[in-house]
């Protein structure tokens, strides 16, 4: 019904140190290093969600509040919805087995679309309603570095829908993700499966290859009787990073899924959908930075009986 695909490109000139889609600045410190900093040194800490460039935490204009990793994977954290109901301000309902209302500052429903959410720099948004279908966003929890939320107006740098807020979702470099990694997780209403295998790439890059499948049990009435809404679904992706900590950076990278999602009065939906992304960013002597960025993403959806969205 509606064409789900898109080309974007971005072209920033500026006094900045970083971008807030550049993620392929240098590794940044392990959690223990965290730990012995001082509070004067946490505050120091940049982010980069508020004005597109990097700066220091404390002096942000903006309620920004920032989740790492190691917090996702202490919480038991296994759906990424989930993690952001670690913010604080950011409302986060589950609607049925597969549908989450996701918002904040009061205006939570299942089709709210005044808050941008990005993922390494791209849009996940939906054309068909200019919000998010979360049943799709998938990611192995343990390749996110850090989710940054700012909390309130910010339409004028990151666009329209950013009415309520921004939420960045910021993945590690590949140089950080090398070896093996296996993931099996279960229980009475839930299966998953992640394989993520990466390697280094010269001196300061690297590779990273995932695949990953879950299952999603349906939930049950209150006379016991099944709601027939289930989730199951398959993603796998890749991610190539070159210059960790020169002066020019490069980064492509990609995913694609395919999955059912159970409705309890008529036949499954079928979804499906894939993305691509390049960027290459430049950083000069004065600190100022030159990035050009592309992506595709593209996205089908078919509900029996309702709508269908798909690329055309």
């Amino acid at each position: 019904m509606r064409v789900a695909a898109w080309v974007s490109a971005v072209l920033l000139v500026g006094s900045c140190t970083a971008s807030a889609q550049d993620q392929t600045a240098a590794v940044r410190p392990g959690e223990q290093t965290l730990k012995r900093l001082s509070i004067e040194d946490l505050s120091s800490i940049d982010v980069t969600s508020t004005l597109k460039h990097a700066e220091p935490i404390s002096i942000s204009a903006a309620a920004i509040e920032v989740i790492t990793g190691e917090d996702i994977r202490r919480a038991g954290i296994t759906m990424l919805p989930e993690a952001l109901r670690l913010i604080t301000g950011v409302q986060v309902a589950r609607f049925d087995g597969r549908t989450w209302a996701i918002s904040a500052r009061g205006f939570t429903i299942s089709t709210a679309n005044k808050l941008v959410v990005l993922v390494d720099g791209r849009s996940i948004y939906t054309p068909l309603f200019s919000g998010v279908f979360w049943d799709v966003q998938d990611l192995v929890l343990e390749d996110v570095d850090r989710i940054e939320v700012v909390r309130g107006p910010g339409a004028t740098l990151w666009g329209a829908n950013a009415v309520n807020g921004v939420i960045n979702i910021v993945t590690k470099h590949s140089a950080q993700t090398e070896g093996t990694l296996v993931q099996v997780g279960g229980g009475s209403n839930f299966g998953q499966t992640s394989v993520r295998y990466g390697w280094g790439l010269g001196r300061d890059g690297g590779v990273r290859l995932y695949g990953k499948y879950r299952y999603r049990g349906p939930q049950v009435f209150a006379d016991g009787a099944s709601a027939h809404d289930p989730l199951r679904s398959g993603q796998a992706g890749f991610r190539i990073d070159h210059g960790a900590a020169g002066r020019t950076t490069m980064t492509l990278q990609g995913d694609v899924y395919k999955g059912a999602i159970g409705i309890f009065d008529r036949p499954d939906s079928d979804v499906a959908g894939g993305n691509l992304l390049g960027r290459v960013a430049h950083t000069y002597a004065s600190g100022s930075q030159l990035q050009l960025q592309l992506y595709y993403d593209g996205t089908y959806r078919r509900v029996p009986r309702q709508f269908a969205e798909q690329p055309g």
